[in-house]
């Protein structure tokens, strides 16, 4: 018997196994087979976007973004450089096999929910340059030009550069931090930054759910346009008849995680989850969020949901119109304007940005973002946010009992009449945040006049955010922080 049809016999005796241990399992619990077409999903979308947008190794995306769970190795990678696209099956090729194409200028599209490759193919976006274009001649922040000799009075220069080693620094082989990227922006001022090896400081990387607070900033945007109304029921189709009761869930109760809604948020731990159904096997995302049934009243309960943000994204994309003037929005009414020129939204499979998670930008970019909020929403002396929204994105939700959450921002303010309870309890009250799976994290400190992004792939465990954040602030004040 020949070598290669030894090596099919083997693969299939496997398979067999595989889906006969599956069936059993399944009988009594379907996580197991329902793993699989999610599995492919992460593996196809992970690689596109790493290799085609981010420009990054194969071995390297395959160790650190996928290599948390042993059974990614038996999901097969065909990748095809010419085209750009990423096709996975499990063992056999065509099993549970789930496709990435890469688009340029809206990055990795997931083929779910009957859409194929020549339909996506088919757009044509018109999304305007980055800008500024002479980034490398404009000065910090508007563009990356920092000066010759910088001004860092009241600065602890080497307290600070040891805040940044103990980033970085891994103790633990079993607890591997992995930190990518740390920008610190002190009044105004980039006064310190540091990259892993093979991460460039204008590689466009994943926010998870940092990028809700970005379709935070472009609802803020639309209420200032008088476009959108927050205090209003949501524009949700599905919840038109006057009869359901969904239909009273307002704009306001979606920012702030507590329309009710039934949803599970669990990522690696509980792969079989809504959000995982949602990001690596739904066509359209939003449309899966809408037909989850009311569990709470509207209001009464916070409930994280990245399902919630799915469906503010899909109400944006109503309010614009155009497919066109959609795609363009974000660049147009928010990056091109503080200059976070390396940012990128993904669509999924229906042409709705993905703006719960797969919103991608550098680190400097994502300083950016984080100064537009410590400056009120004021860029350059123009307002990009609408006076006020600040201020409403970091009152905390009724519905959020511990006082940890505004509008899609994470805060730090504790349950009503109990500060000391907060969460981060050795930093300040008006801290707030965008926080994403796996570390990534911008603290924006307005009493410090401080903004500091983290960005990295951490598995298991804290990769040090409140010893980061206070340290950071030691070192530029200058004194202790207790």
């Amino acid at each position: 018997m020949g070598k290669s049809r030894l090596r099919r016999r083997i693969v299939l005796g496997l398979l067999i196994l595989i889906l006969a241990a599956g069936a059993y399992v399944g009988y009594k619990n379907r996580e197991f087979i329902e793993q699989l077409p999610i599995g492919s999903g992460v593996k196809a979308k992970t690689l596109a976007t790493s290799l085609f947008l981010q420009g990054r190794d194969e071995a390297t995306v395959l160790a650190e973004d996928i290599g948390y769970h042993p059974l990614f190795k038996y999901f097969k990678a065909r990748v095809d450089r010419e085209r750009r696209t990423v096709s996975v099956s499990f063992l056999a090729p065509g099993l549970f096999k789930k496709k990435a194409v890469y688009l340029d200028q809206l990055g990795t599209v997931l083929l779910n929910g009957g859409v194929k490759e020549k339909d996506v193919r088919a757009w044509k976006p018109n999304i305007p340059a980055p800008e500024p274009a002479d980034a490398a001649a404009r000065p910090w922040p508007e563009g990356d030009l920092l000066p010759e000799a910088p001004d860092f009075e009241g600065i602890d220069r080497s307290a600070l550069s040891a805040a940044l080693d103990k980033v970085f620094a891994e103790p633990d082989p079993d607890r591997l931090k992995r930190t990518r990227a740390v920008v610190v922006v002190k009044d105004g001022r980039l006064i310190a930054e540091r990259y892993a090896p093979g991460i460039a400081p204008d590689m466009p990387l994943i926010g998870w759910s940092m990028s809700k607070s970005v379709t935070s900033a472009l609802v803020g945007i639309l209420v200032g346009q008088g476009k959108l109304d927050v205090q209003a029921p949501a524009p949700v189709p599905e919840w038109s008849d006057p009869q359901d009761p969904r239909h009273a869930i307002t704009l306001h109760q979606l920012l702030q995680m507590c329309p009710g809604l039934e949803w599970y948020e669990e990522y690696a731990d509980h792969p079989v989850s809504d959000v995982n159904r949602m990001l690596f096997m739904k066509g359209d995302m939003a449309a899966y969020a809408a037909a989850k049934p009311l569990k709470n009243p509207p209001g009464m309960v916070f409930e994280y949901s990245t399902g919630t943000t799915l469906l503010i994204n899909r109400i944006i994309r109503a309010v614009i119109g155009g497919q066109d003037e959609y795609w363009a929005f974000p660049r147009r009414a928010l990056f091109n304007r503080i200059g976070m020129r390396t940012a990128v939204v993904e669509p999924d499979a229906s042409g709705t940005f993905s703006g719960g998670s797969y919103v991608y930008a550098s680190a400097r970019d994502w300083a950016r973002f984080g100064l537009l909020y410590l400056n009120d929403g004021v860029w350059a002396g123009e307002r990009i946010l609408p006076e006020g929204w600040v201020a409403y994105t970091v009152t905390p939700s009724p519905a959020a009992k511990e006082g940890d959450y505004g509008a899609q921002f994470w805060l730090n303010r504790g349950p009503f009449g109990a500060p000391e309870k907060r969460t981060y309890k050795s930093l300040p009250e008006d801290i707030f945040c965008c926080d994403g799976y796996q570390g990534q994290f911008i603290a924006i400190v307005p009493s410090a006049r401080l903004v500091v992004v983290r960005l990295g792939m951490t598995w298991k465990g804290d990769w040090g955010t409140e010893d980061l954040i206070r340290d950071v602030m030691a070192a530029v004040q200058n004194k202790e922080i207790l």
